[in-house]
């Protein structure tokens, strides 16, 4: 309805002709059979406008009889940007003439009388003042009485250069202003003639949809459906599925650059955005690489300095930070001569003389790493000590620390309880070998002090495993072949003590048979009352830190996260409305990871790349999380309580917090994760049943439906037979599956993602490669001798080298910031959300819930009692404490994978 302040008449023409219009450039704006000889002011009639709101000039005017209408005023809010083109000056005359943006104010519902869409009301917004630092266009309209409630906005931008709008209000109607939530980037009219679609914040389903915008909601998916055809351009929105078939250089002459495809029956693989560009000459199934990386244009970084902080901390230290150190470093494989010399990257630093012109721009962008000597006027990359070590520099070395952060660590992920005794592999033994473990019932009992056999430590629950011995046994011989870097398969065994803490028993490491030798396995236990016995088992804890480096960086981290959630985030925008409750709902969930990924395929998982160059499976790091896509992921497993079940960490138990009884009863991760999850299912229930009160709604929504059919069918589509996934029939089961898709984007992120500085920072705590075999494995009588003698240079030829070492470092201090504008879980109430009472109560539920987190996990990290989270020297667990201040600090869940 609109306010009561009627006119009548002349004014009423104002429906194409705005306040502004004795200006005879703006009048000659308007088409020529309204603006005509014939066409005379003095009869006093009113018009209204049809658009084809799509189509090429096609505006008429249709002369009515005098109607009622009413004044009202829209304010575009857009980001203030810096445009130093030669477009620049035809876009301030746009300004200056009020032909800065064209907008159509588009009705809810259709005319009742005729069936049809209303006439849109269109006006020129004029360039207004500057607030905040943003730019206010504005646009006056006179809507007719009869005009009912906006249903949507249409935006045509005039400029030659894309313009980011924040938000749009209109303001003049009896309910009061109308806001629509914009935050996209709009495209020029030359570049693209279409119009953009806004709608307003109150959401709908399908089959709620205001008539009079049903036809605008289906247009829009089709256009960010795309047609599949040609190379995307930068200003698009189009979202479109494709494999991983860009990581390698197809087209080279060199064998090593090619990488092979991942999706598809050998190598199975979720999908990522389709980019278009052209296809390899020598392999018709690769893309060529370029240094633009298509992503739609409302996934990429914001040009706002604060918001892109990170992203461009992360492509600085790829593109800059990194080539200096590869420049410096000239030796790949010289590693660090003694320990003295990993303790100077943190109080000495490196050097960085091939800066240039980069270093002016790096000292702002990443101002912990790069550090200007004033007095010699050097440029150094410096090293802030991490957390680990500021509190406790050696407890690196100690196995009580190494059992420890398998529970409250940067991979928390992959340990799990020992079900079966003896341990088997499951692999073809005519290939690998034997597949008994050597890890025998006498170790075991020996190492536990004979307190209880090893049937009944297994029946009690006592026994775990950090088990890399399959997924790896099949690359170690192809991983050995590599320069600098030697794999073995292996499992590491745990018993869990009587005060809750594990202690280390035995790793054994395996390699499978080779040429003309047998397979080989050993098994080490932490043998202090022998000087060799405690190297050897140094050594072997080196190796099995690399392995679970390696695995949580490809899986724990990239796979499960990263690479796991760019299906959702297309199929969302490809077959859920932007006016859809549940796009709205995970909406902030998916900002900016596309973004991230494009630039990890462009520098990190990439050929040769950081993590190729640094990690111990080399070139076949990305195929290998392809093997444990095919071999481990299951998406009913990516809910927390459902990953630790089947774990065996836990068991439901009604009885129990959460319904679960923990194996582990201090398990820091488990323990402030299930209560992070019941938080984050408690919102979602509350917003699913808002808007889904009948169970038959969820079935009958054709979005929804087509949503999880697109993730399962082609963006997950090499698991798409799979028995596991889940049916999404009712209210509960749509519960489940949001709850674990949001679980995914903010705390199995967060939890995986920002210690990574504290934990590995000092990388002899978690080495990303094992440079050298055993010292046991069939050595010569001199390479015995060397390890006799030299034993801590055998652990120092074993970590990795030092531009490994140093890039690792880079990347990972970066990766484990916090940007300063970061959105965390909770913390501000979405536009959406605030206009609905219902939700908005809700969420501050879900808020007040985050902030009592806050408070339970300090009291754990406080608690005595709890030794895998407090004692002397000991990390506190705060990886799930929802908030954070800017920086690498250890905490913080952010909505999204966005760095």
């Amino acid at each position: 309805m609109l306010k009561p302040q009627l006119q009548q008449s002349l004014q009423s023409t104002k429906t194409l002709i705005p306040s502004w219009n004795t200006n005879p450039l703006v009048l000659a704006s308007f088409p020529i059979n309204i603006l005509n000889k014939n066409f005379r002011l003095k009869k006093r009639n009113n018009f209204r406008v049809h658009h084809n709101y799509n189509g090429a000039s096609t505006t008429k005017a249709v002369l009515s009889s005098t109607e009622k209408s009413t004044g009202v005023k829209a304010v575009v809010t857009v980001q203030k940007q810096v445009n130093l083109n030669l477009s620049r000056g035809l876009d301030d005359i746009g300004d200056l003439l009020g032909k800065s943006l064209l907008l159509w104010i588009v009705a809810a519902e259709l005319d009742h009388k005729t069936g049809i869409e209303k006439p849109g009301i269109r006006a020129y917004a004029h360039r207004g003042r500057e607030v905040d630092g943003d730019t206010h266009y504005e646009a006056d309209f006179v809507i007719p009485e009869d005009f009912g409630e906006v249903g949507a906005i249409l935006i045509e931008n005039e400029h030659h250069k894309e313009m980011y709008v924040k938000n749009i209000v209109i303001d003049g109607f009896v309910h009061g202003k109308v806001e629509i939530t914009c935050n996209s980037w709009v495209h020029s009219k030359f570049d693209n003639p279409d119009k953009r679609i806004f709608f307003t914040n109150k959401s709908y389903l399908p089959s709620q949809t205001p008539s009079g915008v049903s036809r605008l909601r289906e247009e829009e998916l089709v256009t960010l459906r795309g047609d599949g055809i040609g190379k995307r351009k930068v200003f698009e929105r189009i979202y479109d599925y494709d494999v991983y078939n860009d990581l390698g250089e197809a087209d080279s002459n060199n064998d090593d650059a090619k990488r092979p495809v991942l999706g598809g029956k050998e190598l199975p693989y979720p999908r990522r955005c389709k980019t278009g560009r052209p296809r390899s000459k020598k392999d018709p199934l690769s893309e060529t690489r370029s240094t633009f990386v298509y992503v739609p244009r409302d996934e990429a970084f914001s040009e706002v300095k604060s918001v892109a902080f990170s992203g461009n901390t992360v492509y600085s230290v790829l593109h800059a930070v990194v080539p200096a150190l590869e420049s410096v470093v000239t030796d790949p494989n010289l590693g660090f001569p003694h320990f003295p010399a990993i303790d100077s990257l943190f109080n000495v630093g490196v050097d960085l003389p091939g800066l240039g012109d980069k270093k002016s721009g790096l000292f702002n962008v990443v101002p912990r790493l790069i550090k200007a000597i004033s007095d010699t006027r050097k440029d150094v990359l410096l090293f802030e000590s991490p957390q680990l070590v500021q509190r406790d520099k050696f407890s690196w070395f100690r196995d009580v620390e190494f059992a420890r952060q398998t529970l409250a660590g940067l991979n928390p992920y992959s340990i799990r309880l020992v079900t079966e005794w003896p341990l088997r592999s499951k692999l073809d033994p005519k290939v690998y070998g034997p597949p008994e473990s050597e890890i025998t019932k006498e170790l075991i009992e020996k190492e536990i002090g004979n307190y209880m056999t090893v049937e009944q430590a297994v029946q009690q629950k006592k026994l775990f495993i950090l088990d890399y011995h399959d997924l790896l046994l099949p690359y170690v011989n192809k991983v050995n072949e590599l320069k600098g870097s030697m794999l073995y398969g292996s499992r590491t065994i745990f018993f869990l003590t009587p005060q809750g803490t594990l202690k280390p028993l035995a790793i054994e490491l395996t390699r499978p048979p080779v040429d003309d030798k047998p397979q080989w396995k050993e098994v080490y236990s932490p043998n202090d009352w022998n000087a060799t016995g405690a190297w050897l088992w140094k050594l072997a804890k080196a190796h099995v830190l690399s392995h679970d480096s390696g695995y949580h960086q490809l899986v724990s981290h990239w796979l499960r996260t990263h690479c796991c959630t760019e299906p959702y985030i297309i199929a969302s925008n490809r077959q859920l409305s932007a006016m859809h409750p549940i796009y709205r709902l995970l909406h902030p969930h998916f900002r900016y990871t596309m973004e991230i990924n494009a630039l990890a395929r462009e520098a990190l998982i990439n050929a040769n790349g950081v993590i190729e160059s640094s990690f111990f499976p080399g070139k076949y790091a990305i195929e290998l999380s392809s093997i444990a896509y095919g071999a481990e992921w299951r998406f009913d497993q990516e809910a927390l309580p459902q990953n630790l079940i089947s774990r065996g960490l836990a068991v439901e138990d009604p009885n129990e917090p959460h319904g679960l009884k923990l194996a582990i009863e201090d398990y820091p991760f488990a323990n402030d994760g299930l209560v992070l999850w019941d938080i984050l299912k408690q919102w979602v229930t509350n917003y699913v049943n808002h808007y889904y009160p009948q169970t038959n709604l969820i079935e009958s929504d054709k979005e929804l439906q087509a949503w999880w059919s697109e993730i399962k069918n082609v963006g997950h589509g090499d698991k798409k037979d799979e028995p596991w996934w889940p049916e999404l029939k009712t209210p509960n089961d749509l519960i489940g599956i949001i709850t674990t898709i949001v679980w995914v984007t903010s705390g199995h992120h967060a939890a995986v993602n920002f210690g990574q500085y504290s934990y590995a920072g000092y990388f002899p705590n978690r080495p990303t490669v094992a440079r050298s075999k055993m010292p046991t494995e069939d050595p010569t009588a001199e390479e015995w001798e060397w390890f006799m003698n030299k034993p801590e240079e055998a652990l120092l030829r074993c970590f990795p080298s030092q531009i490994q070492a140093t890039k690792v470092m880079a990347i990972l201090d970066v990766l484990s910031n916090h940007s300063p504008d970061e959105e965390y879980i909770g913390e501000k109430i979405e536009p959406y959300w605030a206009e609905d009472p219902v939700i908005n109560a809700a969420f501050e539920v879900f808020s007040g819930k985050l902030k009592e987190l806050e408070g339970i996990i300090d009291a754990r990290n406080n608690d005595s009692k709890l030794s895998n989270r407090n004692g002397a020297g000991v990390m506190p667990y705060e990886l799930l404490k929802p908030y954070s201040e800017p920086g690498v600090t250890g905490k913080g869940v952010p909505y999204s994978i966005s760095i």
